[in-house]
């Protein structure tokens, strides 16, 4: 952990630093709160000890400074014990701990791993707060189809390493999935792991999100902001859809990728940062490259290990288990306990369908198909058209959907509106692929029971 000291005694510096940088952590001084403050806003800090009486100042009246700066680390309150009724007074008020003065290295080493447990708990929380807003299904790791046993195969015996991690595949194949599987088996496995969406802003943001921004970096820079390398410190950074990295940032990702070191927006400190970089894309990489839109150095700084995730049709023998495991995550979510299951004729459908937006897109329907069937059985006419329309059984009374066949607008409309709306998250991404507003992908939903769904 990053440790600032504040304590105007010379003596108290040295000791407990010599102590920190023994048990692996990092130490910074301060001798009073406002030289506290300026060390906080150059450094992000994990925990503070805090001396109670700091020379001509009030420990707790710069505790109070600390946090109306907001800065929320935990910090650690340094007391003699003649003054250790205000340190218990100084808990009550939101002070993580104290140490008595004089203090030996165990006390220290005992206060930081309580601290180290509260933080770990925190981080936890996080992640489930993370899974369940995101509804996550559940993320299976056995295959029938070779190709993905070699793929499990490769990523366990990288994971333990620190080796850069390159996911190549279409959309909606799993390669967060696999990012997130590869970190959890990882030595990091207890550090964050924290997502940068390549594509989701523009460059000047993308640059603050992942480097981070000094006060005044441009406009709406309103404080100093700490970057996703910071972020993941000591954990795992995944740069998601990294084949829309812009040029520009491109150059800075390789630098810190060669050295480890970056600077934030706006400043010229250099920082180092301990991260290990996966990345995905669904872009050919190689070339994009030989084509000039992608820096042919960093491809290969990424492509030290690399996958590639294969379609969902070419994985036919995974698409039952993956069927059923996604039909009673959700039954279980919707209260249906474990009874729900697939007639004869809807199975054969989704197995005989291509599936173009892969596992994404069969989590999506069947969770939809779910909410709209009547008790606890998917029958066929609960599917979509076009998966019903490439049934194996031949119980399906419409030919696939063709442009140029004989069928009306309104069999085609429905037919691709429910194909963006099954190989996308939400409404809000699939209205902008559809070139519709979101009200408009509404009504058309309304007006079209096959249509009829709740917004994911």
């Amino acid at each position: 952990m990053k440790v600032l000291i504040v304590d105007d005694e010379a003596n108290i510096h040295k000791t407990t630093s010599i102590a920190l940088r023994a048990m692996g952590h990092q130490a910074f001084s301060a001798y009073s709160g406002s030289q506290a403050i300026r060390k906080l806003e150059e450094n992000k800090v994990d925990v503070i000890f805090l001396d109670l009486r700091l020379g001509p100042e009030n420990g707790l009246e710069v505790y109070d400074k600390i946090r109306s700066e907001g800065f929320e680390m935990p910090i650690i309150i340094f007391t003699a014990f003649s003054s250790i009724s205000t340190a218990i007074e100084a808990t009550k008020k939101g002070v993580f701990d104290y140490v008595l003065k004089p203090f030996v290295p165990e006390q220290i080493r005992q206060a930081l791993d309580r601290v180290g447990k509260n933080l770990s708990l925190e981080s936890k929380v996080e992640e489930l707060k993370t899974e369940v807003s995101e509804s996550a299904p559940p993320a299976l790791f056995e295959s029938q189809d070779k190709s993905m046993q070699a793929i499990y195969r490769l990523t366990e015996r990288a994971a333990p390493s620190d080796a850069t991690v390159l996911i190549l595949g279409p959309s909606g194949t799993g390669k967060t999935v696999l990012a997130k599987r590869i970190h959890s088996l990882s030595k990091r496995s207890k550090n964050p792991f924290v997502v940068v969406h390549c594509p989701s802003l523009s460059k000047e943001l993308l640059e603050s999100e992942l480097f981070g921004h000094v006060k005044g970096a441009f406009t709406g820079a309103v404080k100093d902001t700490w970057g996703k390398i910071e972020a993941a410190d000591g954990g795992t950074l995944f740069l998601d859809e990294i084949g829309d990295l812009p040029l520009e940032i491109q150059a800075k990702l390789l630098r810190f990728l060669q050295e480890r070191q970056y600077e934030r927006v706006g400043e010229t400190k250099t920082r180092t940062g301990n991260v290990r970089i996966i990345a995905a894309t669904n872009k050919d990489l190689q070339k994009d490259a030989q084509d000039g839109r992608f820096r042919e150095d960093l491809f290969y700084r990424l492509n030290v290990i690399s996958v590639v995730m294969p379609p969902l049709a070419e994985r036919p023998h995974d698409i039952k288990g993956l069927a059923q495991a996604f039909l009673q995550h959700h039954a279980r979510r919707q209260g249906r306990g474990d009874a729900c299951t697939f007639s004869d004729s809807a199975l054969a459908a989704i197995l005989s369908y291509s599936w173009p937006g892969n596992i994404r897109e069969l989590h999506n329907l069947i969770e939809r198909c779910l909410i709209l069937c009547d008790g606890g059985t998917i029958e066929l006419d609960d599917l979509p058209m076009e998966v019903r329309s490439q049934s194996a059984d031949g119980r399906s009374s419409r030919s696939h959907i063709t442009i140029g066949g004989h069928f009306t607008l309104e069999e085609v409309e429905e037919a691709h509106i429910n194909g963006v709306l099954n190989s996308t998250d939400n409404y809000q991404d699939a209205a902008e692929i559809l070139g519709i507003n979101k009200t408009t992908l509404y009504r058309k939903r309304k007006r079209n029971p096959e249509l009829e769904t709740a917004d994911t």
